[in-house]
């Protein structure tokens, strides 16, 4: 069998790293996953080098949620499993998830439960989704955990696609407002740089710094292409950096405006996941575990594994939350009381459709906030290069009608 260079973190956090030998990467990617190895880069030894494939393999979380859903009613109707995942991935428009479901469906005829066979295909099917179809099926209600898997992805994309929505106007704008400037700078302003410069007349400093920033733009218009390049390089190598993440996630949760809107975000990803994983049966010690690696921002994952191992030392999960300083009051009170009352799953739900709600209004209050202040920014911009422009003109003209 080959042999495999594997690095991970373990369920404490710690850096794992070593060779295996396995059947197959995916194998080797469920054997550390059993062992509770959140696997990282996977590489077979002696092969390093692999053909690029061409053509879209990317499976949406929208493919995924619609996946859930038929999957449920099917399962409710009494369809056996291996059928079912045979008219799924037969009517399945996505080539690359057709061909997961159809491995999916090779392993399970092969006598592996559902959860392990997904857990094959880490890209497509998460730790959330593996441990909640495992504990569906121990437990018999598959098509209850189907249904609420649909529910949690439908809501992770609609949650999703609001900030994408108030993301998209103000770049829109901003972009074009670069590209305006830009223009100006590059043709408008040498015309009339060249005008002056004929005449001889004396410029007013608005005029003189348009005019060195046109010339600028001029000879080193190549300058911007690298600076934005550097930036998306060094925000891409900074994220690839556990303490880089961290921080520039910290930064991020601590910006005036888009700092409240993003720790909105990270509560109700926190509780709508961890919600979902307790009702479905899964532990809270596993929940918080899993919770934290799909988080999507270091700082909460951090806090979350420091409530984990609080819970583990025998301290309720109120404490450790209300320590890290990461959560509103508001919701470390009303986790306490559903821990208080054995309400736990329902009490995040809760709070999860709250933050969700208080997401779509922030969005909104933040689209509202940036419309009139990037116009108005686009205007003064484009207004006073303008107004340098004819300064010099208005000072001739005054002159010659005095």
């Amino acid at each position: 069998m080959p042999v495999f260079t594997f690095s991970g973190k373990s369920a404490n956090g710690e850096k794992v790293s070593g060779e295996r030998t396995a059947a197959s990467k995916q194998a080797l990617v469920a054997q550390l996953r059993r062992e509770r190895i959140t696997p990282g880069p996977v590489r077979q030894k002696g092969k390093e080098f692999s053909m690029p494939t061409f053509g879209s393999s990317k499976v949406s979380t929208k493919d995924i949620a619609i996946f859930f859903r038929q999957f449920s009613v099917m399962i409710d109707a009494g369809l056996p499993l291996v059928q079912c995942l045979e008219i799924l991935g037969a009517n399945q428009e996505n080539p690359s998830f057709q061909k997961t479901l159809n491995g999916v469906r090779t392993t399970v005829e092969g006598g592996a439960t559902l959860a392990n066979a997904m857990r094959q295909y880490p890209n497509v099917f998460d730790d959330l989704t593996t441990n909640m179809i495992e504990a569906g099926e121990t437990g018999g209600i598959l098509d209850i955990i189907l249904q609420r898997l649909a529910i949690y992805v439908e809501k992770a994309v609609k949650l999703r696609a609001a900030v994408k929505s108030a993301l998209i106007y103000p770049v829109a704008v901003v972009s074009l407002a670069i590209l305006i400037v830009g223009a100006l700078l590059k043709w408008v302003v040498p015309i009339f740089a060249n005008l002056f410069n004929g005449l001889g007349v004396s410029l007013p400093l608005p005029t003189r710094i348009v005019m060195g920033l046109s010339a600028f733009v001029g000879q080193f218009w190549w300058f911007f292409f690298i600076a934005i390049g550097g930036i998306v390089f060094g925000l891409k190598w900074v994220r690839k950096d556990p303490r880089g993440r961290y921080y520039f996630d910290l930064v991020m949760l601590k910006l005036p405006i888009l700092g409240m809107l993003l720790r909105k975000i990270a509560v109700a990803r926190f509780t709508r996941t961890l919600g979902t994983l307790i009702t479905s049966g899964v532990p809270i010690l596993e929940g918080l575990a899993i919770t934290a690696r799909t988080s999507g921002n270091a700082v909460l994952e951090e806090a979350l594994m420091k409530v984990r191992k609080a819970i583990e030392e025998g301290r309720t999960i109120v404490d450790p939350l209300k320590d890290c300083g990461v959560f509103p009051n508001m919701v470390t009170q009303m986790i306490g009381v559903g821990e208080a009352t054995g309400a736990m799953d329902s009490m995040l739900q809760k709070i999860a459709d709250f933050y969700e709600d208080e997401v779509d209004g922030a969005t909104k209050d933040l689209m509202a906030l940036l419309e009139p202040a990037i116009i108005g920014m686009l205007g003064v911009c484009v207004g006073g290069i303008v107004i340098s422009l004819y300064m010099p003109l208005f000072s001739m003209i005054a002159k010659l009608a005095g």
